[in-house]
């Protein structure tokens, strides 16, 4: 049984153009041997950070995932969060190099915002320092296109700032995953979604321009990591 959420608010549609992710058949991709490692140490164990309240909801996810794999379907996921530049980006690509490292093929990422600006910088940095190909773009722009790989015989992503209903994402079947408090609360009823949970997290953009930034952009990483292989693994086999 498909999980289906009738409210009755709405975020207004704006989908301005620009490209797509790409999907693949992971039976023969790798990933890098670097985020295969953090993988490795994370694996079978749970996140201190975990409370009865995100376990739930990430139990929930994981059971939709299950499901449309049972369904011959892809189990497709927009992380949302209110700029797309931080946590939603980080989000995405920890939930697909879970799925590919745990053989979850038919997962696919993607993430958006209720209004879009730019991927920042600092949240790239940490995820290239995690093992995540991250090419800088050539062009300089507001809004820069970054080229984003998780590992061998894996088609890159497009990594860019948008908003969650942008023609790149999915516009219909998917999960909504809201991961800050801002885009929840703005966005009760996500129009397509299938089944809409909150996992937020604090925004790292606390610690800008500190003494603090690397260690905190670093540790939130980890956080949303850790997380997103747990609730992975909760998919049932």
């Amino acid at each position: 049984m498909l999980y289906i959420f009738t409210l009755f608010f709405s975020c207004a549609s704006m989908k301005p153009s620009t490209s797509t992710t790409n999907t693949t058949d992971i039976s023969s991709s790798r990933l890098f041997p670097s985020l295969q490692q953090r993988l490795d140490g994370w694996k079978s164990k749970k996140p201190e950070t975990l409370t009865n309240e995100r376990m739930e909801s990430m139990t929930q996810l994981a059971d939709w995932i299950a499901e449309k794999r049972n369904h011959n379907q892809p189990a497709k996921i927009i992380f949302v969060c209110t700029h797309n530049s931080r946590r939603s980006h980080m989000s995405q690509l920890w939930a697909q190099a879970a799925a590919f490292y745990l053989g979850l093929s038919h997962v696919e990422t993607h993430s958006g915002g209720t209004e879009s600006t730019a991927f920042n910088p600092r949240a790239v940095r940490a995820l290239q320092i995690d093992g995540f190909s991250i090419e800088s773009p050539i062009e300089t722009s507001e809004n820069p296109l970054y080229q984003t790989k998780l590992g061998e015989k894996i088609p890159l992503y497009h990594s860019f700032s948008k908003r969650y209903d942008h023609e790149s994402n999915p516009q219909s079947a998917f999960a909504a995953v809201m991961v800050c408090t801002s885009a929840d609360t703005q966005c009760p009823y996500v129009p397509g979604a299938e089944i809409r949970i909150a996992i937020p997290y604090i925004d790292p953009k606390i610690a800008d321009d500190s003494t603090q930034e690397s260690a905190v952009y670093q540790a939130k990483s980890e956080e949303i990591g850790r997380e997103m292989l747990w609730m992975m693994e909760q998919v049932p086999n």
